[in-house]
């Protein structure tokens, strides 16, 4: 993707039969900005980053956010940090697709 410019993420989310769907909508050695697509009853198992930061922004859907322990219902429009070496994971526990923006800084 060139830039400057003007990103509609929805065009670009990625959604597979089998598992989660990523896409990459940027990259440089600071940062990564890309997209999880969710099918009803996918999920992202817990992980972390080390040394990354981790900002999740439900852009349609809902889902639960697993965060150190805790489980978090979003909804579209609700962001969330996941601090590095914390663990993490999303599933989608809904019955409609869930799409993720997720930046991670710096990029792995």
């Amino acid at each position: 993707m060139n830039h400057p410019t003007v990103v509609d993420p929805l065009r670009h989310a990625l959604f597979q039969p089998d598992k989660m769907g990523k896409a990459t909508l940027f990259r440089s050695p600071r940062m990564m900005v890309g997209l999880n697509a969710f099918e009803p009853g996918q999920s992202h198992a817990l992980h972390t980053h080390p040394g990354m930061d981790k900002l999740y922004h439900v852009l349609e859907g809902r889902g639960c956010f697993l965060l150190d322990g805790e489980r978090l219902d979003m909804r579209a429009g609700q962001l969330l940090v996941a601090p590095e070496e914390v663990p993490h994971g999303i599933e989608n526990d809904s019955d409609e697709r869930l799409v993720v923006l997720v930046v991670l800084a710096p990029a792995p």
